[in-house]
């Protein structure tokens, strides 16, 4: 008896309930939905598998949770402020804010993101600069250190972190370190082990209840921040390894772009520290006054926003949207992966058919391949729409920066890919002020003089190879 017709048809069937039970967990992305039925049709039954491991869905339970004292206080503040903008009283250091205010309004109300007008914010391009501004800031640390990055490595890099860490943890100050299970996978037990024997505490975001068996490594917490003793805050897409001051052959050049803040949004992004802690620790943070000092001499306003597959919303993306259509001069994007989904490319679109200098700037090497054919795959809809596009050529742009009419811009971990807008855990910076929207936008200028356009003339002449490649991570994007 051939079994054989048995089996295939078993398979069939089973492969046929499998995408309907990924068509009743997806429902509300169509477009997530396909990408994974066509995984499905090319890696039969298999492909349910890398579903549960990398589409399932996060618990809509809330997995931060922040006591009672310091949430009361945030939502009073909160509270005053959306109070302010309705009633058109809203106090602001510079007049042009209040064109803002809509996108001020969503943050807050969607996201607790309190605007605060007192920080001073130093900006770099430069991981040698950033580092040792870093460095000497933990140096003078009294208090606590408290930070979170995606990646931290067992490099020269890391080792001079931990050296200082450890320096800092034995003179009493508290030393916390958060790292994502999944970026820093590499990172040694010894590494960990000298930090804590010091003193200090090092923690992981969603590690595996099962040593190399991770059912959460989709969501990955892709934040960076730094505070120090209250006081001063570093957010930006640097994160700890060599690779980030330029030592890595393969990339050269490392060009990103970092902030340091001291002001109120310190709290804010304090505040976005503790919920990560406490997530990822089962010794709490509580609230303290002490986590609370900064007080700004600047007049830079800012909000810092939160996003990420636990929230109802894709808070950054909106403010990204937001700041597209309120451009009436220019829009200048510097974004290692550029794939956007429809809403926030037809944004872009509309921009650019409305008369808005759009221009894009990416980096001329992948880091990760599939994702760099699908980024190219969304270029030529911008190209062909009248966008300017520039490649870096001096090494590996991986900044994550908007900025609008010299006026507004953002500045954080978020990707303009579909990964950073509903899987990671992200943090950026939106900034009211006109001197910061013009240094970036200066930088931008800057970093034109290293690259090289990519007109759409030439962007037709790829191979059908590279067009087959495209194509594939086009229809893939929603669950790369």
């Amino acid at each position: 008896m051939n079994i054989i017709p048995y089996i295939f048809s078993t398979i069939i069937i089973l492969n046929v309930l499998l995408a309907l039970a990924i068509i009743f967990l997806e429902r509300r992305d169509a477009s997530s939905t396909w990408a994974w039925l066509m995984v499905l049709l090319f890696i039969p039954v298999a492909g349910f598998f890398l579903y549960l491991v990398f589409g399932r869905r996060l618990s809509h339970k809330e997995i931060f949770i922040w006591d009672k004292k310091s949430r009361l206080g945030l939502l009073t503040a909160v509270q005053d402020q959306l109070r302010a903008i309705k009633d058109r009283s809203l106090r602001v250091q510079h007049e042009d804010i209040v064109q803002y205010e809509d996108l001020i309004y969503m943050h807050l109300k969607n996201n607790d993101a309190l605007l605060t007008q007192d920080n001073e914010v130093e900006v770099f391009t430069d991981g040698q600069k950033k580092f040792h501004a870093l460095l000497e800031d933990i140096e003078g640390a009294t208090d606590h250190v408290h930070l979170l990055y995606y990646i931290v490595r067992d490099d020269q890099l890391g080792e001079r972190l931990a050296e200082v860490l450890i320096r800092k943890a034995q003179e009493d100050v508290e030393v916390k370190l958060l790292y994502d299970d999944m970026g820093s996978r590499s990172l040694s037990r010894k590494f960990i082990k000298k930090i804590e024997e010091a003193g200090g505490m090092v923690e992981s975001f969603f590690p595996p209840l099962i040593p190399k068996l991770n059912m959460k490594i989709n969501y990955r917490n892709h934040r960076k921040l730094a505070i120090i003793d209250g006081e001063i805050g570093y957010i930006g897409g640097f994160n700890i390894g060599d690779e980030y001051l330029g030592f890595n052959k393969r990339f050269g050049y490392w060009r990103d772009t970092h902030l340091r803040v001291k002001g109120g949004a310190v709290h804010n992004m304090q505040t976005r520290f503790i919920l990560d802690w406490n997530q990822a620790s089962r010794k709490d943070i509580h609230y303290h006054e002490r986590y609370y000092q900064s007080e700004g001499q600047g007049d830079v306003a800012m909000q810092i926003v939160s996003s990420g597959p636990d929230s109802e919303w894709e808070q950054i993306k909106h403010g990204y949207i937001k700041m597209i259509l309120s451009a009436k001069d220019y829009i200048y994007i510097q974004t290692p992966y550029f794939i956007p989904d429809d809403s926030l490319l037809d944004a872009l679109r509309i921009a650019v058919l409305s008369g808005v200098d759009v221009r894009i700037m990416i980096p001329k090497m992948p880091d990760h391949p599939f994702v760099y054919w699908a980024t190219f795959s969304n270029i030529g809809d911008m190209l062909n729409a009248g966008a300017t596009v520039y490649v870096y050529q001096k090494g590996f742009l991986h900044a994550k920066s908007i900025v609008v009419d010299g006026n507004i811009a953002s500045v954080g971990t978020a990707n303009i890919d579909v990964r950073s807008f509903r899987l990671n855990f992200e943090v950026n910076a939106f900034l009211y002020h006109p001197d910061i929207a013009h240094e970036l936008a200066d930088r931008f200028h800057e970093d034109i003089i290293d690259s090289t356009e990519l007109t759409y003339k030439l962007y037709k002449k790829r191979s059908l190879w590279i067009r087959f490649k495209e194509a594939i991570a086009r229809l893939l994007s929603p669950i790369l």
